[in-house]
């Protein structure tokens, strides 16, 4: 299933890659809607991943490489099934985000940046996610939890469970 592969050694197969980018030359897409739909099949991006698509776009893999890694949206690890984002931005930040993140840290038993070995759980704290008045903001899978206080936190990796 796509974002539950391991990080392990073994080679990835890049034909789903390649058929995601072949569609996208063929209509004149930009590369970053390719690398955004081939991150969904496989849940990050490999270097196998943005060489193939590298190739199938026509384009120098310094090129998909440059901008996997310029936006955060893109991963170049795999990613826990439940990804949680922690906004850091200054109204967030004053509101009490920095406990936040190191509750989430202690309770999921891994650091901001980090993916759960079993690929349960990421962690991420970001600079903004531009939902300031909810400060401090959490985001799990793309489900915004706003005014989020210890007590919520309890309640949000309850419910990952």
């Amino acid at each position: 299933m796509p974002g539950e592969k391991s990080a392990s050694v073994e080679e990835i197969d890049v034909s789903a890659a390649r058929k995601i980018a072949a569609g996208h030359r063929a209509q004149g897409n930009s590369l970053v809607t390719v690398l955004q739909d081939v991150q969904t099949e496989y849940g990050y991006l490999s270097g196998e991943v943005l060489e193939a698509v590298a190739e199938e776009m026509e384009v120098p893999f310094s090129q998909a490489y440059g901008l996997a890694t310029f936006y955060s949206s893109f991963s170049l690890q795999p990613r826990g099934k439940h990804h949680i984002c922690v906004c850091m931005g200054t109204a967030c930040h004053v509101r009490g985000a920095a406990n936040i993140l190191e509750k989430l840290e202690r309770d999921l038993g891994i650091s901001s940046g980090e993916t759960s070995e079993d690929l349960k759980h990421s962690l991420e704290s970001v600079n903004c996610l531009g939902a300031c008045a909810l400060g401090p903001v959490v985001v799990v899978n793309d489900a915004y939890h706003g005014k989020v206080s210890s007590r919520d936190v309890d309640k949000i990796v309850a419910d990952l469970e």
